[in-house]
């Protein structure tokens, strides 16, 4: 199992599959024959992962990373079934959407406009962008003057090896003085729906132009050092940001701003409700959020027991300014 699971995940799936490899089926089961492994093996290993602290998406996740393997293992011959289709795959529980207020946006996007590469912030709480679209966004995807931003790549988490050769560091390879990237910077988006157009406000597209001008002056002053790569939002000089230094400034951000602490998918969260609230079509919303069309329906489900009271809430308002709180007798 170990070697099957190696070889057909990396080669036919996408690079964050290679963690559901290393990290939980081939220390978990990769001990097992192939041709004895059974349902029941996998239905167990999944139960321990969530004993064991994993959450439920997580075990969810693995097991679609073995069934692909599995697949392409039965497709070659390897193996007569795909036991991974017969098991029981981890119950998900849907995560609770916890968009934030419009006073916390604002407070959020105040606090923001103090930092380098403020704009990145407004991207996620007024566009709903995934951490690694944001991220992966050049300025070849971004029209200013027609108003919109296509949406084709994702950043990935960088990959390390030692660089120190003969003389070990001893630290681990990411903290190496002399450390070598393993993994390309990006990928191109997987879906169809994930691969989009999204209209920029106005309002965003005066802060990419005023974004675009304060790089072009530490374009300058890096001079030589600049690492001329084209993305919106990179290092002082010029290089892609790490998505692990990116989580860490929002949670810094909240605190700043004093906003409840929150994922950085609430942003993405926050940006769908807004979109819902304001009337936009569905086929709008889909298409803006970059929901799968066989998923999208389920999506707008999940937000609606968020924007159902708040619509109430507005109404409630509207109602007392017109004819005070005790209502029209």
């Amino acid at each position: 199992m170990h070697e099957i699971a190696k070889k057909y995940v990396s080669e036919n799936t996408y690079d964050g599959y290679e963690v559901d490899v290393r990290v939980h089926l081939v220390p978990g089961i990769g001990a097992h024959r192939l041709d004895r492994l059974e349902p029941e093996h996998l239905e167990a290993f999944y139960a321990k992962m969530q004993c064991d602290g994993s959450k439920a998406g997580t075990a969810h996740h693995v097991h679609r990373t073995v069934r692909v393997a599995l697949a392409e293992a039965r497709r070659r011959g390897h193996v007569s079934r795909n036991v991974a289709e017969i098991a029981r795959a981890p119950r998900l529980e849907e995560e609770e959407i916890e968009p934030y207020t419009i006073e916390e946006v604002q407070s959020l996007l105040l606090e923001a406009s103090k930092l380098r590469n403020s704009t990145r912030w407004v991207v996620a709480l007024a566009l709903g962008l995934r951490q690694g679209e944001a991220l992966g966004l050049q300025w070849e995807d971004v029209d200013l003057d027609a108003g919109y931003v296509r949406i084709r790549r994702n950043r990935l988490r960088p990959r390390y090896r030692h660089g120190c050769g003969d003389e070990p560091c001893r630290r681990k390879p990411g903290y190496c003085p002399q450390r070598e990237q393993i993994r390309r910077e990006h990928k191109n988006t997987k879906s169809r729906s994930g691969r989009r157009t999204v209209g920029l406000p106005d309002p965003l597209i005066k802060l990419l132009r005023k974004h675009r001008e304060e790089q072009d002056r530490e374009r300058s002053e890096a001079g030589a050092d600049w690492e001329a790569k084209g993305y919106v939002f990179a290092s002082p000089t010029g290089g892609p940001l790490s998505p692990n230094t990116d989580y860490h400034l929002w949670k810094r951000l909240l605190r700043d701003a004093g906003v409840r602490d929150g994922r950085l998918h609430d942003a993405r969260h926050t940006a769908g409700t807004v979109l819902l609230l304001l009337g936009v079509p569905d086929v709008i919303v889909d298409a803006i959020m970059g929901w799968e069309p066989g998923g999208a329906a389920r999506m707008r489900a999940r937000y609606m027991h968020v924007t159902g009271p708040m619509l109430r809430k507005v109404a409630d308002q509207v109602g007392e300014k017109l004819w005070g709180s005790s209502g029209a007798e």
